[in-house]
């Protein structure tokens, strides 16, 4: 039997609350295909922030290094400024572990009506593919003359040419894979000197990777055809804040942000990847049991995936596709009235 040695961090909010429903059905697919779990949680969170004056111990990196892959949950409290719950754990993990790709699907599921009447089952099935360790994220800049008329507040964008690269190969190879066209977002006409830059390098990876098809759309363009075509997508690769812009808003067009999952990659697997839900700690319903566990089911189905089980994460996606498409158990978000619980156990009947 295969074993994996998986870190669980729930976090915030329902990020407790979706976890274990997650838990469950790996265990549940991996008695199935001979895959067996341990697991190390931890309490890493707004709340720990509150009581120790920190996201997370100063040896948490070390403590998840001999990790296969990291389960999050969500991070984020109405208590601790958004700023700092994210730099005070999430940031350094994926900078830490370079998981320099952060890896969206965005797929329609037939039983879920997308507020776009074009956005079908079978025409939206993409994948936004951002990078996530530099770009506008960076950590260089600062404030000066706090509190005076001259306040003054720096950000400086970073691209690097090793940094964009591997993420434009990786989105490349993806796109082999898959449909066999890309899309680069770009906002070069605007942005003088960083987009113009990620566009030739757009173009100097494509010449290594002839059977992909590819075009560049101006961000605000972009966003637009997101909503009017999405099926005309299928790998789309962003900068740090383009990427996390569109994903979400393709997640939006797919239905419910409530179901999508994401994924936080170190490619070469020198470091554990971290996989997550988008759809953050939802305070305002959180310890009501009321939470959808498919964004996290289904980040759970990506770590299959990126751990060497392509047909375990498959057991898992068709479950989900099941239980939307054949019966009427939904959570609050999806127009329904069930709790986690039955919900997960719908998932896991169908499993």
């Amino acid at each position: 039997m295969t074993h994996h040695r998986i870190a669980l961090i729930p976090g915030d909010g329902i990020g407790a609350e979706v976890l274990p429903p997650a838990r469950q059905v790996l265990d549940a697919v991996g008695a199935r295909r001979g895959i067996g779990f341990s697991y190390a949680s931890y309490d890493w969170s707004c709340e720990r922030y509150v009581r120790e004056g920190a996201m997370m111990p100063e040896d948490g990196l070390d403590q998840l290094r001999e990790k296969d892959a990291i389960l999050l949950g969500a991070v984020g409290s109405p208590h601790v400024p958004d700023h700092v719950s994210l730099w005070g754990l999430l940031i350094p993990i994926r900078r830490g572990f370079r998981q320099y790709v952060n890896l969206r699907p965005i797929r329609v599921f037939e039983g879920v009506d997308s507020p776009v009447r074009t956005a079908t089952a079978d025409g939206v099935d993409l994948v936004v593919v951002r990078e996530n360790v530099e770009g506008e994220y960076s950590e260089i800049g600062g404030r000066l003359n706090r509190g005076h008329p001259e306040e003054l507040a720096v950000q400086e964008a970073v691209f690097t040419r090793a940094g964009v690269t591997r993420v434009l190969d990786y989105a490349f190879a993806l796109a082999a894979r898959r449909g066999r066209r890309l899309t680069s977002a770009t906002k070069s006409n605007g942005i003088v000197h960083t987009l113009p830059f990620w566009d030739e390098l757009v173009a100097e990876r494509a010449a290594a990777h002839p059977l992909v098809v590819w075009d560049q759309e101006h961000i605000d363009a972009l966003a637009a055809k997101f909503v009017l075509d999405p099926a005309r997508f299928d790998v789309v690769v962003a900068s740090n804040l383009f990427g996390d812009i569109l994903s979400d808003l393709a997640s939006a067009v797919a239905g419910s942000i409530g179901i999508a999952p994401a994924a936080n990659l170190n490619p070469e697997r020198t470091y554990p990847s971290m996989f997550e839900p988008v759809h953050g700690s939802a305070p305002d319903i959180a310890g009501r049991g009321i939470a959808n566990p498919l964004g996290a089911i289904g980040a759970a189905a990506m770590m299959l995936d990126h751990l060497g089980h392509p047909e375990a994460a498959q057991d898992v996606t068709d479950a989900i596709a099941a239980v939307l498409a054949k019966t009427d158990v939904r959570t609050p978000d999806l127009g329904g009235s069930a709790t986690t619980t039955a919900f997960t156990e719908k998932i896991l009947q169908l499993l």
